[in-house]
């Protein structure tokens, strides 16, 4: 039975990479397994938007690894996809509409505080990271 799955990744990847590949592997997990998902990007899990990034955490993997960047792309494909922009201005300083983040813009739904709360209250399953 399908569920609906809220992941929020809110903390610095920084601080723990093999903490947020499980993270993304489990978001890709429940993209598998059929499941509706929807994952928001805040504060510093903004970084996971930046391309560089993921390609650091594919080589966290191994060389020539590309398991991270894998199932980013499933994610960006298959969920629905939410970011506060104050977010990814304060942590990677982009702006919007700059085509700066490995989603384009108009892929994401633009929220803070309120789609959270929203997204967490009707999910029946949530996630962070």
């Amino acid at each position: 039975m399908s569920k609906s799955v809220f992941v929020k990744f809110v903390s610095e990847p920084k601080n723990d990479t093999l903490k947020t590949i499980v993270g993304i592997a489990c978001v890709a997990q429940a993209i598998n397994d059929g499941h509706d998902v929807s994952v928001f990007f805040a504060a510093s899990g903004t970084r996971l938007l930046d391309r560089g990034y993921i390609e650091e955490l594919d080589k966290e993997i191994g060389a020539d690894s590309k398991m991270v960047s894998g199932f980013m792309d499933a994610i960006i494909s298959k969920a629905t996809l939410f970011c506060s922009f104050a977010s990814v201005k304060a942590t990677l300083g982009h702006s919007e509409g700059d085509g700066a983040l490995i989603v384009a813009d108009d892929k994401i739904k633009w929220s803070g505080p309120p789609g959270v709360i929203a997204l967490a209250t009707n999910s029946d399953v949530q996630l962070t990271y």
